[in-house]
């Protein structure tokens, strides 16, 4: 049965799970989660990144799409000395497509790996040596091993000049560091694929947390209660395993001895008394200190791996939507809303906003760190509105902090997200009604609106879609507010 690079990595991060798609494709496809949009775009975003790499070796032969490793054996053996996309198969069955693979003048290779992120991390190279293993197990000898990587610095500046956007990073050693542990993980995963029957009463997700879990958790793991361990905020791997080893599972099996933050005890406290835990002065006296008139604002963004635009860097996010509803003093309530069109700085958004709300007041958004960056951001990269953005930034109040320990409900299930909090304070405002139902949606949304030529959406409609979903974002923060005011 055939290994591929993708295979292995998902036998690092939950080996049952890998059985499960090898040996029972079907009962895997009923866990696993939809291909994801922001996944689908990370992957688009690496082939942009891949052919802007290409352009740093001009004599290199493009391989074509699914070749061979029986056509890449006759290519290497041409007058050619770089090779995009050959292919590599053991005798064993393991298999890899390198990158950009580079023949040198003493008959040995350097393999180079193309990443899209700013920087190369130590304990993700295991996808670099698993190609270095299987082209020597094919009899090549690699001398080198390389990253290729985003450049974090890098400022776009009109055309993008692919030896600035772009740094090679040479990991040979760091490679030669695991090589051995890595082979074993390879041989290990070989062995495992083919067996017949494993234990599918739990899977090695079972001891990390819950953003770590594997899509097919739920399969291995059917004895996981509701309110389970995994549910605790920031509750570390560490502790799950202590958990999981004297068969704690469930939120109300913990010992009351267990060693928990303030935060953890309060959440494990509200799920044995079934009872919300509400510190109505702290949140009253939190309330009562912000000045109005109230401005919940949220934005939408565009984060892109190759910058878009001048002054922009990689990974950096174009604002393209933004929502405010106003709240005066008497409760009056106003709304202004700002949809972009194409890719573009939003001057524009920000000289309405400004109009809108003037530096007044108090400016409330949920998770307020991401707010801030984006008017970092705008602020170098947009003249004129410094001191409205330095204003907002100053005056800026995170209502999801209120939900950190001043309310603590456990049929949030651990989170402090706007979408677990809405519907248990305010049941009759939903998003499963809405055409786009979250900001990865949204940007999804809006860059093919804007982006691909053969979108074949309506697009008022989905600009109609776009501004429904940006909207409510803010109105529940006003409804939240409201109840809390009312506590």
């Amino acid at each position: 049965m055939q290994i591929t690079k993708t295979d292995f990595i998902h036998y690092l991060n939950c080996p049952e799970s890998l059985w499960l798609l090898k040996n029972k494709p079907e009962a895997y496809s009923q866990y696993k989660g939809k291909f994801s949009l922001f996944l689908e775009k990370l992957i688009k975003e690496g082939y942009e990144v891949e052919e802007y790499a290409k352009l740093l070796f001009s004599n290199g032969i493009n391989l074509p799409e699914n070749s061979t490793p029986e056509f890449t054996k006759k290519q290497l053996a041409s007058i050619n000395t770089v090779f995009f996309q050959p292919s590599f198969s053991t005798p064993k069955g393991v298999f890899a497509r390198i990158d950009v693979l580079e023949k040198l003048a003493n008959g040995s290779y350097h393999i180079y790996e193309i990443k899209s992120a700013v920087s190369v991390k130590k304990e993700k190279l295991e996808d670099a040596c698993f190609q270095k293993y299987v082209l020597q197990e094919c009899g090549y000898t690699v001398s080198k091993v390389s990253i290729i990587h985003l450049n974090k610095e890098y400022v776009r500046q009109g055309t993008i000049n692919p030896e600035y956007l772009l740094e090679i990073t040479e990991v040979t050693e760091q490679i030669e560091g695991i090589y051995s542990s890595v082979v074993n993980e390879i041989n290990a995963a070989s062995n495992l694929i083919n067996k017949e029957v494993i234990n599918e009463a739990e899977c090695s997700s079972r001891y990390k947390t819950r953003s770590n879990h594997c899509d097919t958790f739920k399969y291995f793991n059917k004895d996981v209660p509701e309110y389970s361990i995994y549910e605790i905020g920031r509750i570390s791997a560490k502790k799950i395993g202590q958990l999981v080893d004297n068969s704690h599972l469930s939120i109300l099996d913990i010992p009351l001895d267990f060693e928990l933050s303030t935060k953890q005890q309060l959440q494990v406290e509200s799920v044995r008394q079934e009872l919300v835990i509400i510190n109505k002065p702290a949140i009253d006296k939190t309330l009562d200190n912000l000045k109005f008139p109230l401005h919940f604002v949220d934005y939408e963004t565009f984060p892109t791996a190759i910058p878009k635009l001048d002054n922009m860097s990689p990974h950096n996010h174009l604002t393209f939507q933004v929502s405010i509803h106003t709240m005066q003093e008497n409760g009056e309530l106003t709304h202004f809303e700002w949809l972009g069109k194409k890719i573009e700085q939003p001057a524009e958004m920000l000289q309405q906003m400004q109009d809108f709300t003037d530096a007044t007041g108090t400016f409330i958004s949920w998770y307020a760190p991401f707010e801030r960056g984006r008017n970092e951001d705008m602020a170098n990269w947009i003249s004129g509105f410094e001191d409205y953005l330095n204003y907002m930034n100053a005056n800026m109040f995170d209502l999801m902090d209120v939900f950190k320990t001043d309310y603590v409900d456990y049929r949030f299930h651990g989170s402090t997200s706007i979408k677990k909090v809405l519907p248990v304070l305010c049941p009759q405002f939903s998003y499963s009604d809405l055409a786009v139902q979250d900001g990865t949606m949204a940007l999804d949304t809006w860059g093919r609106m804007v982006t691909d030529p053969n979108f074949n959406e309506d697009v008022e409609q989905t600009r109609k879609n776009l501004l429904a979903y940006c909207k409510l974002d803010t109105l529940a923060m006003v409804e939240i507010y409201k109840v809390l005011k009312q506590l």
